[in-house]
C-alpha cells in the first residue's frame, strides 16, 4: 500500500443467518464474525484491518497519546511496597520493583530486619508471555509451602503450580484450568475448583495430595446445576473449608473439618430458592450473612454444623430498610462491619461482650472505606483503607479499645499534585419516575466555568457498586478542564438490594432511563456543557452505552465503550457461551418469551437503526472469556451498514489480551490513554 493511500473504514462482508425462536425470525448478518477458536484467518484478517483504520485515525493524535502516557506512568511512585503484615512467625510484603511491571512477594522471618526470602517474583514469572496474570497464591497451615496460579493467555483459566518455601524447588504437580485452591490443614492437601472446559463456569472440586498423580485426584462435589458457580475458602478459625455454590439469588455452602481433609463435605444450610447466606466460623460459632429475613441482610449465628432450619439462628444485625450489610471482620473482642447508606459505605465497630458501637465518619462527600488485610484476628489493632476523588488510597490502623487511628501508609502521585485543587460534590438527580438517583462528581476548581466536558462513567448491573475512588490517571482529563462523574444508576445496589432488583430482568430500562435522565439533569445544572456530554462504560457498562445511543443518541459527542456486552439476546441463547446460563437471573432467560421480548426491545445490537450516532471507540480482546470478541466487531460492523452520520467509529481489538486489558503495572496506561486521547480530541 502507498504510504499516501488513506484507508476506508472496514465493511465487513454481509452473510445472511436467521435465528428463530418464539416464533420470530432476528436476521444477523454479522454471525460469521464469530470464530470459538479464534483462528479463522478471515475474521482475523478483519480485525486486523480495523486495527489499522483505527490506528489510520488516531495517528493525528499519538503526540497527545504518548504525552498522556507519560504523565499518567510518572505520576506512579518508582517503587511501591504494601504495608508490611505479620502472620505465623512471618512479615509479608508485596512490591514492585522500579521499572517492573509485576509484583514480588516476598517474607522476613521474626523482624522486619531479618533476610529478605522472595516467596514469588511474578516478573520472572511473566519473563516470554505477552500476558500475565496471578491467580490464587495460597500458603499452607506451617506456612513451607505454597499453591499459585497463573493465566498467560487472558481467559481466566488458571494454572496451578506447587512451591517447596524451605528450598525454593518447584513440585511436578501442575493441574490446569482451575479457578481457586485452598490447603487443608495437614500441609499435604489441597482442594482446587476446576473450570467446565467450554462454560468456563467453576463447577468441580477436586482433592489432591502432594505428589499424587494429577489424574488421581479425587472428586468431591460437582455442581450439575450450570446457573450456579463454585467457589472455596478456609473460615476465620482455619477450623473449616467451605464450598460456597452461589447463582444470583440463592446459596449453599458446604463445610468441612480442615484437620479432616479425607472427609466428607457436609451441607451448612440446604439450598433454598431466593436464600443467599454465606458463612464464616470464629470464636466456637458459625457466623451467617443471610436475606432470610430481610432483602438488605442480617448478621446471625449458630453453634451447629448443619442447619435444617435457618429460622433458629441467632440474631447479632438486624436486616434493615435503609442499610444494606455488605461484609464483616471477626476480631477477638470487636465485630467490624462493612454497611451501606444512603449510598455510602460505612464501617461500624461493635463490641461482642458490651454492644457497644462506634460509627467512622468521614469529611469526603463521596469517598469509599474498607476493611485492609488483618490476618490476626486476636489483634486489638485493625486496619482498613480509605480513598476519595481527591484522596489517594489511605491505609490507617485503628485501635479498636482507645479509637487512636495511625496512619500507616498513603499512595504517592509523583509530580505536581495538590488534592485542594480539585473539588468533589454529590448530586441526587430526579429520574423520570420520581426516584432519586445519586451521582459523584470531581473537577478542577480553577477550571471549572459551567461550559466543561462532562464525562459520565456507569455500570448498572449484577449488584455492583460503583465506589468512589482516587485515580490519578483521571487528573490528566480533570487537568484539562474535564468534569468528571460516577452515575450511580439502579442496577448497581448503592442504595440497597432493592436499588439492584430495580434495575435487572424485566425492569431493566431503568438503568438506561436513570443514565439518560443524569445525563440531561447534568447539563442543566451546569456541570457540563451541552455539547460537550461524552459517556464512557465497560462490559454490562458497555451495554448501557449501546442501549442509551440507540435511544438518546442526540445527547452525547462521543462513546467509549470498553468490552461491551451488546449482543445480549444471541448471547443468552447459546448456553455453550462461558457465563451464559448462570446470568439467567440477571437478564432473564430468553427461551421464556416474555423475557425474549423484553431483551429484544433494549439488545444493543439488534436495535441499531439508521440514525445519526456519536463518535465511538469501541475496545475488545480477542480472548476475552467474559464477552467474546464477535459481539462488539459484530455491532460496529452493523453500525457501519445502519448510521447516517459521518462521525468516527472505531473498533480496536487488543489481539494479546481479555476481558481485563493488558496486564502490569503501565501497560494498561496505554489502553487510558488510547481512550482518553479520543475523548479529548473531541472535546476541542
Amino acid at each position: 500500500m502507498n504510504s499516501k493511500t488513506k484507508l476506508k473504514a472496514p465493511a465487513a462482508r454481509k452473510q445472511s443467518y436467521i435465528h428463530e425462536i418464539h416464533g420470530h425470525q432476528r436476521s444477523d448478518d454479522y454471525f460469521w464474525l464469530r470464530d470459538d477458536n479464534r483462528e479463522s484467518p478471515e475474521i482475523l484478517d478483519y480485525l486486523n484491518q480495523e486495527n489499522a483504520f483505527t490506528g489510520q485515525e488516531m495517528a493525528p493524535l499519538a503526540g497527545l497519546q504518548s504525552e498522556l502516557y507519560e504523565e499518567m506512568v510518572a505520576r506512579q511512585e518508582p517503587e511501591l511496597e504494601s504495608v508490611p503484615y505479620f502472620k505465623k512467625g512471618y512479615w509479608y510484603i508485596s512490591r514492585y520493583d522500579q521499572g517492573q511491571d509485576f509484583t514480588v512477594y516476598s517474607r522476613r522471618k521474626g523482624s522486619m530486619d531479618a533476610p529478605e526470602e522472595v516467596i514469588l517474583d511474578c516478573n520472572q514469572r511473566a519473563l516470554g508471555h505477552n500476558y500475565y496474570q496471578l491467580g490464587d497464591l495460597a500458603l499452607s497451615s506451617n506456612s513451607l509451602l505454597m499453591a499459585y496460579s497463573e493465566d498467560l493467555v487472558s481467559r481466566r483459566q488458571y494454572t496451578l503450580r506447587f512451591k517447596n518455601l524451605s528450598t525454593g524447588e518447584d513440585f511436578a504437580d501442575v493441574i490446569e484450568d482451575i479457578s481457586a485452591v485452598v490447603w487443608a490443614n495437614d500441609n499435604q492437601t489441597v482442594f482446587y475448583v476446576k473450570k467446565h472446559p467450554e462454560t468456563l463456569l467453576p463447577y468441580q472440586v477436586y482433592r489432591h495430595k502432594l505428589g499424587d498423580d494429577i489424574k488421581n485426584d479425587q472428586l468431591i462435589y460437582e455442581e450439575c446445576d450450570d446457573t450456579f458457580y463454585v467457589n472455596i475458602y478456609k473460615t476465620r478459625s482455619e477450623q473449616y473449608l467451605v464450598i460456597c455454590i452461589d447463582s444470583t439469588t440463592t446459596s449453599e455452602c458446604l463445610v468441612l473439618d480442615a484437620d479432616n481433609p479425607m472427609g466428607q463435605f457436609i451441607s451448612f444450610a440446604p439450598r433454598t430458592r431466593d436464600h443467599e447466606y454465606s458463612i464464616d466460623h470464629f470464636q466456637d460459632k458459625f457466623y451467617i450473612r443471610t436475606n432470610n429475613s430481610g432483602k438488605n441482610f442480617a448478621l446471625k449465628t449458630s453453634d451447629s454444623l448443619t442447619n435444617e432450619n435457618s429460622d433458629s439462628w441467632n440474631t447479632i444485625i438486624e436486616a434493615r430498610d435503609d442499610v444494606l450489610l455488605e461484609g464483616y471482620e471477626l476480631m477477638a473482642d470487636w465485630l467490624i462491619v462493612e454497611e451501606r447508606q444512603a449510598g455510602l459505605p460505612l464501617l461500624r465497630q461493635i463490641n461482642h461482650l458490651s454492644g457497644e458501637s462506634k460509627i467512622l465518619s468521614f469529611k469526603d462527600p463521596v469517598y469509599t472505606v474498607f476493611s485492609h488485610y488483618n490476618p490476626d484476628p486476636d489483634s486489638t489493632k485493625f486496619r482498613y483503607q480509605y480513598t476519595s476523588f481527591t484522596t489517594p488510597a489511605t491505609v490507617y490502623e485503628l485501635d479498636l479499645n482507645t479509637g487512636d487511628t495511625r496512619l500507616l501508609k498513603q499512595s504517592q502521585v509523583m509530580g505536581p499534585f495538590n488534592s485542594e485543587d480539585y473539588q468533589s460534590e454529590r448530586l441526587w438527580v430526579t429520574a423520570r419516575d420520581g426516584i432519586k438517583v445519586p451521582v459523584s462528581l470531581v473537577y478542577r476548581k480553577e477550571l471549572f466555568n459551567h461550559s466543561n466536558p462532562l464525562l459520565i462513567y456507569a455500570y448498572g448491573s449484577y449488584g455492583h457498586s460503583l465506589d468512589i475512588g482516587f485515580s490519578s490517571s483521571n487528573l490528566s482529563l480533570l487537568d484539562r478542564g474535564f468534569v468528571y462523574a460516577v452515575a450511580h444508576i439502579r442496577g448497581g445496589e448503592e442504595l440497597g438490594r432493592s436499588w439492584y432488583e430495580d434495575g435487572k430482568l424485566l425492569k431493566k430500562q431503568n438503568t438506561f432511563n436513570d443514565f439518560v435522565d443524569v445525563s440531561k439533569a447534568l447539563v442543566e445544572s451546569g456541570h457540563g456543557a451541552k455539547e460537550q456530554v461524552f459517556a464512557m462504560g465497560g462490559s454490562a457498562g458497555g451495554l448501557l452505552m449501546g442501549a442509551v445511543i440507540n435511544q438518546s443518541p442526540e445527547l452525547y459527542k462521543g462513546i467509549v465503550a470498553a468490552v461491551p456486552f451488546v449482543d445480549i439476546v444471541s448471547t443468552m441463547l447459546d448456553e455453550s457461551i462461558p457465563l451464559t446460563t448462570g446470568e439467567y437471573d440477571e437478564w432473564g432467560n430468553p427461551n421464556k418469551k416474555t423475557y425474549y421480548d423484553y431483551m429484544l426491545s433494549y439488545s444493543p445490537y439488534d436495535q441499531v437503526v439508521p440514525q445519526d450516532y456519536p463518535n465511538m471507540l469501541v475496545t475488545t480482546g480477542l480472548h476475552d472469556s467474559q464477552v467474546q470478541y464477535w459481539e462488539p466487531a459484530k455491532w460496529v460492523a452493523k453500525l457501519r451498514e445502519l448510521k447516517t452520520d459521518n462521525n468516527q467509529l472505531l473498533l480496536y481489538t487488543d489481539m494479546e489480551a481479555g476481558h481485563g486489558g493488558k496486564s502490569g503495572r503501565f501497560k494498561h496506561f496505554e489502553d487510558i490513554a488510547r481512550e482518553f486521547a479520543f475523548l479529548l480530541n473531541l472535546a476541542k
